[in-house]
């Protein structure tokens, strides 16, 4: 891996991890054309992307900083008030329980499927052209019959299962994180707005976590990436990521999310039929 490679890498990261379109889609793809996936040691490949997306997940941090502040005083302060009286209010409080209710699903299913999405079959594109057409087509359902009335503050703990369970499935490359989640939103009636923001406030526990644990068990793999390389594309993640975060948060609160369903369909038809880059 070059600079330049990580510098690109690092700007697909963060222009797909918060659209939902598949940042690991789009990573493999990019690794499989610039020729940086090992077929050997596919376990590579994730701790590389997994590392990247501590970049992304830091721009999360820094553009809901003061929410996030907010919310861990209120859980600290108020989170067994709501435990006992959940009718009282206490929104911080509350979204602080939702985010680790959320998060549960996929660490337990991140843990248990570990060793398949590190190996082989998670770097098979036609797998991924499959899951961006899938999510697609229910996306697309989801914004026919989603409701969108909710706000982020009418968010319950049904809702922290649900989008929780969704999140879950992302870990089927191809699916995206942020696509799953809003996905799930709109079926439960949130706005786009609000999904996409207890989207990305949800990813905070399980990408910092993953991010770390395969640092720290894949060290080897990154250090022979190059250890600059790997620094640069996850500052770059982060820098064009939070950027990124503005620009859709603007864009749904006045569109709809048929663009990445029509984008994603084609690059997934693409992927199936139009090109194997694999071979």
């Amino acid at each position: 891996m070059t600079l330049f490679d990580a510098i690109i890498l690092g700007i697909v990261q963060a222009l797909t991890e918060f659209l939902p379109i598949s940042s690991t889609a789009h990573l493999t793809i990019a690794g499989q054309l610039l020729g940086l996936i090992n077929p050997e040691n596919p376990e590579q490949w994730t701790a590389f992307i997994a590392v990247t997306q501590i970049g992304t997940v830091i721009a999360v941090i820094i553009y809901f900083f003061k929410e996030l502040v907010e919310i861990t005083q209120g859980f600290f302060v108020d989170g067994l008030k709501f435990i006992s009286s959940p009718k009282n209010g206490l929104g911080k409080a509350k979204m602080g329980w939702f985010i680790i209710l959320g998060t549960i699903p996929v660490a337990t299913f991140g843990l248990v499927f570990k060793k398949i999405i590190e190996g082989h079959l998670t770097k098979d594109l036609s797998v991924i052209g499959t899951s961006l057409i899938v999510l697609a087509v229910v996306l697309f359902v989801a914004e026919k019959v989603g409701k969108r009335q909710r706000t982020i503050e009418k968010v319950n703990w049904i809702d922290a299962v649900v989008v929780g369970f969704a999140q879950s499935l992302a870990l089927i490359p191809g699916s995206s994180r942020s696509g799953t989640t809003i996905t799930a939103g709109l079926f439960l009636g949130i706005t786009r707005e609000a999904a996409a923001r207890f989207s990305f406030l949800l990813s905070i526990p399980a990408v910092l976590a993953s991010g770390f644990l395969e640092l720290y068990q894949m060290r080897e793999f990154i250090s022979e990436l190059g250890i600059l390389n790997v620094f640069v594309s996850t500052l770059v993640s982060g820098v064009v990521g939070y950027a990124t975060i503005a620009m859709l948060l603007k864009y749904l609160r006045t569109h709809n999310t048929f663009i990445f369903i029509y984008y994603r369909i084609a690059l997934g038809l693409f992927l199936l039929f139009g090109m194997n880059f694999s071979g």
